[in-house]
């Protein structure tokens, strides 16, 4: 092995399921140029990350393999490569999940940035899951980490008459 074999891109890795989920997570949490704590919780979380001697939480043996690969291919293969490369491999089910968990990601520091957005859209038309199929899930994300209504009182969804619910949001 020489000195500079371990810049080499992912040549001669094989692209899995969970490799493309964990690569996806690493484009969308560098989109915006930074990758926050709660971004990096998050990934670890739905990675399985364990906590380390420290008491910290780390990444096990076997998800250190994949979060490196999926860093190696995330810095050397533009998005577009990435996605014509992983998407027919992907189940329907295995799509939704990915989209659902980037968009956890995006909102786990409290809002997605443009970047990240951008990059969500892009990723949710090479998976071929429309809008209108999606707008229900989506709801649902921002149900959960809307946690300004904890602390707004007068937030639209504390009004008396606001229930939540999938689809628009409905007035009793």
């Amino acid at each position: 092995m020489g000195l500079f074999d371990r810049f080499k891109s992912d040549q001669g890795q094989t692209m899995t399921p969970h490799l493309a989920f964990a690569t996806c997570l690493i484009y969308v949490m560098a989109a915006d140029g930074e990758m926050d704590n709660e971004e990096v919780g998050h990934l670890l979380s739905v990675l399985g990350g364990a906590k380390d001697k420290s008491g910290g939480i780390g990444v096990g043996a076997n998800n250190r393999a994949l979060l490196d690969q999926a860093l190696r291919i995330a810095r050397t293969k533009p998005i577009d490569h990435f996605l014509a490369d992983a998407t027919p491999m992907l189940s329907d089910a295995q799509r939704m999940c990915i989209l659902l968990n980037l968009i956890d990601s995006a909102m786990s520091d409290g809002e997605a940035e443009p970047e990240e957005q951008a990059l969500i859209g892009r990723i949710q038309h090479a998976f071929g899951i429309t809008d209108q199929r999606f707008a229900p899930f989506f709801e649902v994300l921002m149900a959960k980490n809307d946690r300004t209504i904890f602390v707004d009182a007068s937030h639209p969804h504390n009004a008396a008459d606001f229930r939540v619910e999938l689809g628009m949001p409905a007035r009793n």
